[in-house]
């Protein structure tokens, strides 16, 4: 299990006071604390959501930071830093757990923690909730966090919201989903719900090509939560694709497909994609159905090699 990134700050010190006065590389550190840590090789090239950095990285750099800040490091040039009198000093306390709180000591590191932008009381409180809840994850960890909460709850009330729509109006937005994720090209006119006697059961085509030779076909159920589809509505699916001679076909549900109903689609031999309620709702957030952006946050960092020229 990789260690939370205050975890790593004595350690990172040790490393640091090891080269005996002369500057270490961050990427040293992160291998020779690696190794310390016993980490296996998929804890070491796991990464963040993002996936343009890894969890260890991500931690040990987090860890550098804030050591530095409070003056127990000493940056020198791009990813090298030397420890300081400070930091020796607090490794010759055998006893101290060296983190935020220990940190706190320090008057530079109280005064990078407290930087604020004339806040008031309200953003102040937000600030002190969110601090108080990085004692074990990175500021970005916690951000992420609250990124997956706030989408979690979208997607339960999206959901919710759809199961209430008209056939009709779902069966639309379906097809507005699937235009919108870029099958059948940006014509409008290349997707069309179907729901009428005689279309066998499909509720909707989307061309792939301007002539309609390649087609996908759509079946949707409008679930509540519990009424899961089973394997013969998947049969029912496969034998209304086999009447259109049609090879793809999307089967949607706003609950959830059984077992036997996704071995049954593994199984039949033909292009079958199941979506589920909460796969509908995923997309439906990203591609901005039946939701929109009200905020765009950016993560930024240093550029280092800006400043190196």
């Amino acid at each position: 299990m990789i260690p939370n990134y205050q975890e790593f700050m004595r350690p990172f010190l040790e490393v640091a006071k090891s080269a005996n006065g002369k500057e270490v590389k961050l990427r040293d550190v992160i291998n020779l604390l690696a190794q310390r840590f016993n980490l296996s090789e998929e804890e070491i090239e796991e990464r963040l959501p993002s996936g343009k950095q890894t969890i260890l990285d991500n931690r040990i750099g987090w860890a550098r930071t804030y050591l530095t800040k409070a003056g127990l490091l000493e940056a020198t040039k791009r990813a090298h830093f030397i420890i300081t009198d400070r930091g020796i000093q607090a490794l010759q306390d055998k006893n101290a757990v060296i983190n935020n709180q220990y940190l706190k000591q320090f008057d530079e590191f109280v005064a990078f923690k407290e930087q604020k932008n004339d806040s008031s009381s309200s953003q102040t409180a937000s600030t002190e909730l969110i601090e108080d809840s990085v004692d074990e994850t990175t500021p970005d960890e916690v951000l992420r966090a609250a990124y997956k909460q706030i989408n979690d709850a979208l997607a339960s009330d999206i959901l919710s919201r759809t199961r209430k729509v008209s056939p009709a109006f779902f069966e639309q937005l379906l097809i507005d989903l699937l235009l919108a994720m870029s099958y059948g090209g940006s014509d409008e006119g290349m997707a069309h719900t179907l729901g009428k006697s005689g279309d066998n059961g499909v509720d909707g085509v989307i061309n792939q090509d301007p002539l309609g030779v390649d087609q996908v076909y759509i079946q949707a159920k409008r679930y509540a939560d519990g009424n899961n589809v089973g394997a013969g509505e998947i049969r029912d699916f496969f034998g209304a694709l086999n009447l259109k001679k049609a090879q793809k076909g999307i089967f949607i549900t706003t609950s959830e497909f059984t077992s036997s109903a996704t071995q049954t689609a593994k199984d039949l031999g033909m292009r079958i994609v199941l979506i589920n309620g909460k796969e509908l709702a995923r997309l439906m957030l990203r591609y901005n159905i039946g939701s929109r952006d009200e905020q765009v946050l950016s993560l930024k960092k240093i550029d280092e090699e800006f400043f190196e020229s």
